[in-house]
């Protein structure tokens, strides 16, 4: 089989790029970061998923050593208007999840949430263990405004880093020990609003874990998607978005991530993933189930939760 050159084209999908702007009015609102990196706020208090915006370049990830770049962290913060935040949450613990989660807790006094995995790479970044939550799954932990409830999922296969990680991770290391470590569906509800949203960071689904449960809105990763069969994406969405009830579903984790945050954000290459193949297959099972299919604008404010 020859290896398909080049990468999907953005602009046949410019028509999905179409989440409601946030008004003054919004209750809640939603920054796509890049991958499933996300800001949640109500104008007083934030959350935030992953917070990776590092994103060092492919031979750099290759060669290693790797580690957070604080000049790109700050610059993105910044340019959020940024300076505190109740929690971050990395989806799992792969580089481009996890590799600045810690370096964003520091500066912003947020609690870095997450699963064992998380909290060595925390610790080794140098985060107090006062400020890192280590999670029950399916138990709600608040943050402010925010609960948190973290279910256990799986990583799209395939997996290039499986394995937990059992010791601190030091701010410099080889990509491999970003290990994908625990995998979480977060659901996460706005007390003062009751807005609900499930963030799918990784295209893996545990069979039957988000049954019963409710979301509004799911943000949901499709890294890896387009080269799975079309029966596994057609079962990933049942499993997530089709499972909460959700009633509209915006698309993360289809930027290169090697690319940085201050360029325009392109698709992930061919080699790697298929847009086309899944927007083929969720734009079909959208219109079946009757739910609103979007892709998120980086840095634009938005609401998805408004008609």
């Amino acid at each position: 089989m020859r290896l398909r050159l080049g990468r999907p084209d953005l602009g046949r999908y410019a028509d999905r790029f179409d989440v409601p702007d946030a008004t003054a009015d919004s209750a809640l609102a939603v920054t796509f970061l890049g991958v499933s990196s996300l800001l949640v706020d109500d104008g007083e208090h934030a959350f935030m998923t992953d917070g990776f915006f590092s994103r060092p370049g492919l031979v750099s990830v290759l060669r290693g050593p790797i580690g957070p770049d604080t000049e790109r962290i700050d610059a993105t913060l910044r340019r959020l208007g940024v300076t505190r935040i109740e929690a971050v949450a990395p989806v799992h613990t792969h580089f481009d999840h996890a590799l600045d989660s810690a370096v964003v807790a520091q500066r912003t006094s947020a609690v870095l949430v997450g699963g064992a995995s998380a909290a060595n790479i925390a610790r080794g970044h140098g985060l107090p263990d006062d400020r890192i939550d280590v999670v029950t799954p399916g138990e709600p932990r608040q943050y402010g405004p925010f609960e948190l409830t973290s279910f256990v999922s799986e990583h799209c296969p395939p997996d290039r880093f499986p394995g937990t990680i059992d010791a601190p991770v030091p701010l410099r290391a080889p990509t491999k020990r970003y290990r994908c470590g625990e995998a979480w569906s977060l659901l996460l509800r706005h007390l003062p609003s009751a807005r609900t949203v499930l963030v799918q960071g990784s295209a893996g689904f545990v069979p039957g874990a988000l049954e019963g449960l409710n979301a509004d809105v799911v943000y949901l990763g499709i890294g890896q998607l387009g080269v799975q069969p079309e029966r596994y994406i057609r079962a990933y969405w049942a499993e997530t978005v089709v499972a909460v009830g959700a009633r509209r579903a915006v698309l993360t984790h289809w930027d290169d991530f090697f690319r940085p945050l201050d360029r325009p954000l392109r698709a992930l290459p061919y080699a790697g993933d298929d847009l086309d193949v899944t927007m083929r297959v969720l734009v079909d099972c959208a219109a079946h189930d009757d739910v609103a299919l979007h892709l998120p604008t980086v840095w634009r404010r938005e609401d998805p939760w408004r008609d």
